[in-house]
């Protein structure tokens, strides 16, 4: 059984790295904004899942093949780089309000939940990065006679679960300003810096040295 205040103290740094604005962040408030809280909360859903992937990976000794597999690595980041510039290159030609019509209250019929949750769990699964988070951060917390997988899942239930609160909440918030962030001006402002955000963090996944 791990230490509770070593669990305590892996919740403390891994809610303040889910906190921290990025991909994800940008991901659910623009799924929220733009679609509905369902979807934002889907989103959030399959953010979790990709981590929770990452973490089971990491637990079996899978994500050291990101550190002795360069091929791998490549190919896995190339990969999450043209997705994610893809997601951003499509809100950066077309944004929303662009043509300072009223936006519609409620999402699209097409955008399903199913989508939402596809969409989080595939910039999730695409991003080396969080392979090489958990691969960094969980054997700090191990004990030192831990053995087999349980203790590194649990920690990164423990991630998975924060993650999916914080982005819960983010998802529930955008939704209270929903009428705000509908109006032309702002949904193409909130468009235009969330495809922005995704191209960035696609052009870093290409810049990231192994």
């Amino acid at each position: 059984m791990m230490d509770p205040h070593v669990l305590a103290a892996f919740a403390g740094v891994a809610l303040v790295l889910t906190m921290a604005p990025g991909l994800d962040t940008a991901m659910v408030l623009r799924t929220s904004a733009a679609e509905s809280t369902r979807n934002g909360v889907m989103a959030a859903f399959g953010i979790g899942a990709g981590c929770l992937l990452w973490g089971f990976a990491v637990a079996l000794g899978l994500g050291a093949l990101l550190a002795t597999a360069p091929m791998a690595f490549v190919a896995l980041k190339w990969a999450g780089a043209i997705y994610l510039v893809w997601l951003g290159l499509k809100l950066l030609i077309k944004p929303r309000g662009s043509g300072g019509d009223p936006l519609p209250a409620r999402a699209a019929p097409e955008v399903s939940q199913w989508a939402a949750f596809r969409r989080g769990f595939t910039t999730n699964i695409l991003n080396p990065k969080v392979g090489v988070f958990y691969i960094t951060l969980l054997p700090q917390f191990l004990p030192a006679n831990a053995t087999g997988v349980a203790p590194a899942l649990l920690l990164a239930g423990i991630h998975v679960a924060l993650a999916v609160t914080w982005f819960t909440i983010l998802a529930g918030g955008a939704a209270v300003v929903r009428k705000i962030l509908q109006r032309p001006p702002v949904a193409r402002g909130l468009d235009l810096a969330t495809g922005c955000v995704f191209v960035g963090f696609g052009a870093s996944l290409v810049l990231a040295s192994h």
